[in-house]
């Protein structure tokens, strides 16, 4: 099966300049400008013009439609699998998508650390193949930079949960900064954030065969 990863579009998607085929395409997240359900709209026409037989989405902290109204988001999105703390099965190969990463000033679906996002973390069961998130685990393509001064900004608990289930694939984008991928014990890491530090979508899609 063929991944093709692409994360943090900001309403740019349609800037992007080239999306490989494969079997399935997965968004990390950030998928919206304002986030509007104007933007999902926008966004559901692009998907659907896109060859991939599936399509995978989770909602990122500026995707407010998703958190604010629901119901009207998913009654937009008619041209992928929107994942938020939930799984799928395609062809065998099991997914998981959850869109949280700790709090930082006042964006959507955020949770502090410890307890409150541990919960969401728990949720992520034993045996998933892909996992999706909006955020990266601590110390794992989660680098923020600025002029002399970074911080690695990804979430501890969910490395934790990770090391505990060892998916084959763990997708994420949120940092632009960290942008590509690495494999660490069983796991492949892929920050697959499209848009630069200078929010330009450049970065190409990263196509990952499992």
């Amino acid at each position: 099966m063929r991944l093709v990863c692409i994360s943090d579009t900001h309403s740019l998607h349609r800037r992007i300049p080239d999306i490989p085929a494969g079997d399935v395409l997965i968004h990390a997240g950030d998928c919206l400008g304002a986030g509007t359900l104007n933007d999902i709209l926008d966004l559901d026409e692009w998907l659907g013009a896109l060859p991939h037989p599936k399509k995978i989405l989770i909602a990122g902290n500026h995707d407010w439609a998703f958190q604010k109204e629901p119901e009207r988001a998913m009654e937009a999105l008619t041209n992928a699998i929107y994942l938020e703390d939930t799984g799928v099965e395609i062809e065998g190969v099991n997914f998981w998508g959850s869109p949280w990463t700790p709090s930082f000033l006042d964006w959507a679906f955020m949770l502090d650390r410890g307890h409150a996002i541990r919960e969401k973390w728990n949720l992520i069961p034993q045996h998933i193949d892909v996992l999706v998130t909006h955020g990266p685990p601590a110390f794992v393509r989660d680098e923020v930079r600025l002029d002399v001064w970074s911080q690695n900004v990804g979430c501890y608990d969910l490395w934790e949960r990770v090391s505990q289930i060892e998916p084959k694939v763990h997708i994420f984008g949120h940092i632009h900064e960290g942008y590509g991928q690495h494999k660490l014990n069983r796991t492949l890491f892929v920050n697959a954030s499209t848009c630069t530090e200078r929010y330009r979508p450049t970065n190409p899609p990263i196509v990952v065969d499992i």
